[in-house]
């Protein structure tokens, strides 16, 4: 229901969104759904912490990271082995120069540790789950922090947008997980609610966070083509 999905999302004024991938053979059906959304679909190729190597990506932005949960990293060889691949795909983004959307669980502070020790300054940290004092050290580093409509019923989340400064926030899904309800789908549409609610605890006019927010994707996604 691709088609529907994205209907509903235009609906509620979404212009231009996001698509990414977690492993490489999720490569060509973002592709696929980039050219067949043309200007509206913007493919984010990148290997997820959990899937091993890097081969050869293909120059659009990537997502990348670290994960730490016990379950995926119960070793320092693991952690380390994930660092190594993380430092691939930042040395890949610096040499085609693209921004990179970075995933960190459990992981806060070495993920923003290891982007600055490696001089990554077109930096996303998406669905940040980390300490406020932690995410500070990247907004000093110039990263920007994406929040997904799970805000709603996140105290973590709450925080972050409480503290860290409208210019560094941009707004995300992560569908179709991080939805405002668990077990139920999330989808782009839901991009409103992460915005009226960023607005509601910062009290500021939604229109207005829409707009910060919306430039500052502009200024770290610089391929994005819309009409604002």
């Amino acid at each position: 229901d691709v088609d529907e999905v994205i209907k509903e999302a235009k609906k509620v004024g979404v212009q231009a969104l996001v698509g990414v991938t977690e492993h490489f053979g999720e490569f060509s059906r973002i592709l696929e759904l980039s050219e067949r959304y043309p200007q509206f679909v913007y493919p984010c190729l990148g290997v997820h912490p959990v899937q091993g190597s890097v081969g050869k990506l293909r120059s659009a932005d990537p997502l990348v990271g670290l994960d730490f949960t016990p379950h995926v990293a119960d070793s320092e060889e693991k952690r380390n082995q994930q660092r190594d691949v993380l430092c691939q795909q930042l040395e890949l983004a610096k040499r085609l120069n693209l921004p990179v959307n970075v995933h960190s669980r459990s992981a806060g502070r070495p993920t923003i540790q290891l982007l600055k020790d490696q001089g990554a300054d077109h930096v996303l940290l998406h669905a940040f789950d980390g300490r406020v004092s932690v995410a500070m050290e990247g907004i000093r580093a110039g990263y920007y922090f994406s929040v997904p409509p799970s805000v709603v019923r996140s105290e973590q989340k709450q925080k972050l947008v409480k503290q860290l400064p409208l210019e560094h926030l941009l707004l995300e899904t992560d569908a179709p997980a991080l939805g405002p309800e668990k077990q139920v789908r999330n989808e782009p549409r839901n991009l409103i609610i992460s915005c009226e609610h960023i607005a509601r605890l910062k009290g500021l006019p939604t229109e207005h966070v829409a707009e910060v927010t919306t430039q500052n994707a502009l200024r770290l996604f610089s391929r994005l083509k819309i009409n604002w």
